[in-house]
């Protein structure tokens, strides 16, 4: 059962916070809605839910108009990041509850809360409260409780964002899974961590105040950015504003190799490089500049670099004699490397 919304409009108090969106999620397909707090991506989850009414628009959940039926009688499962367990009643009646809500048979509910219990890893708790799990079991149990009903559709508000970063990893690596197990299961997943969403996704929503900005998959959103917002949000970027010449585009003074291909010469736009894509030395694309900060991440240094007024990141490996700060180096990269994007936000903007 696919999902989709067609010019959802949600507003409060005259206030809009969805700003008619316009999105299909296909059947099977794992859609996460990215964005910066506020940015309108759990209204747009709350609205295909049934929890709130869009002042304009339709929902269509696998082709039928749903707008105006409640949420149990939409056929979905949802997560959301605080679990909403129920703390006196143990794992298998947690499981249990919306199939007793639904009135469906003994027999069959203790199958289901079996199945759901085995899918999730949580067989072995069934008898335990929720007080006696940690908070990726008590998630896991979540998602249990929601999958019992045997939603076409599953609907996720940040279930992860609770959880420290090794039971984050842990539970994503689940629910890929999950994914894998439950083909045709569609998924809505409502995060502001790109990581979740580069991992989990097939395609990506990105969301920023109340509006769409840009859909595609992990690879092209990543690769060939829309604009500097989406280049930033996902994955982060170095975002500095260029004049396009004949040859690729000038910056602090510099000339760089550039695919410039539809940009009219003169015209003003943003350079797009991601931090792993800038070495350290001599190559093409020089750029001087001073260095600034300098933070240690294991496999590799980031360097806060100054050229020109403008910070730029890169992300170099095994640099066993980092420079000093107030050093001047040299940044370079590949003419294949940087993105031409309309002018508009730059990292310094942020």
């Amino acid at each position: 059962m696919g999902i989709r919304c067609d010019s959802v409009t949600v507003a409060y108090d005259g206030n809009v916070v969805l700003d008619s969106l316009d999105l299909t999620v296909e059947p099977g397909e794992v859609m996460a809605l990215l964005g910066p707090s506020g940015s309108g991506k759990t209204t747009a989850l709350r609205a295909v839910a049934g929890f709130v009414r869009p002042a304009s628009g339709r929902v269509y959940l696998g082709g039928e108009d749903v707008t105006d039926l409640p949420p149990y009688r939409r056929g979905i499962g949802m997560v959301v990041q605080s679990y909403a367990l129920f703390p006196h009643l143990r794992v298998d009646e947690n499981v249990a509850f919306g199939l007793k809500a639904r009135r469906t048979p003994r027999d069959e509910i203790r199958q289901r809360v079996a199945e759901a219990l085995e899918l999730t890893g949580m067989a072995g708790y069934a008898r335990r409260h929720p007080r006696e799990l940690s908070g990726g079991q008590q998630q896991r149990v979540a998602i249990a409780r929601a999958l019992a009903i045997r939603p076409r559709v599953l609907l996720l508000d940040e279930p992860l964002s609770a959880l420290d970063t090794r039971l984050r990893a842990g539970m994503l690596a689940e629910l890929a899974r999950l994914h894998r197990e439950l083909p045709d299961v569609s998924m809505l997943y409502v995060t502001h961590d790109q990581v979740e969403a580069l991992t989990l996704a097939d395609r990506i929503a990105v969301m920023d105040s109340a509006r769409l900005r840009s859909c595609g998959t992990p690879r092209e959103l990543y690769r060939a950015p829309a604009d500097a917002f989406t280049a930033s949000f996902v994955g982060g970027a170095n975002l500095v504003p260029v004049t396009v010449t004949a040859d690729g585009v000038s910056f602090a003074g510099t000339e760089l190799k550039l695919d410039t291909a539809g940009a009219a010469a003169g015209a003003r736009a943003t350079l797009c490089v991601r931090p792993h894509l800038v070495g350290l030395g001599e190559g093409p694309n020089r750029l001087p500049g001073t260095v600034r900060e300098i933070q240690w991440r294991g496999a590799t240094h980031r360097l806060y670099v100054e050229v020109d007024g403008h910070t730029m990141m890169a992300d170099v490996r095994e640099l066993k004699a980092p420079p000093a700060l107030g050093d001047t180096v040299d940044l370079y990269f590949a003419p294949d490397d940087g993105v031409l994007l309309p002018a508009g936000v730059t990292g310094d903007d942020h």
